[in-house]
């Protein structure tokens, strides 16, 4: 479950222009991976 989701942040980030160091690729991926958690806590309330 956890290597598919990193599999598709992955794929998303990589493609994106912003994400051009290591630093920037850990920023982001932590910040989709509490936005999906906010997300399923409102589904879940």
């Amino acid at each position: 479950m956890f290597e598919q989701t990193f599999k598709a942040i992955d794929d998303v980030l990589w493609k994106e222009a912003g994400c051009t160091t290591e630093l920037d690729y850990t920023e982001q991926t932590s910040w989709m991976l509490f936005l999906k958690y906010l997300d399923d806590l409102e589904e879940w309330a």
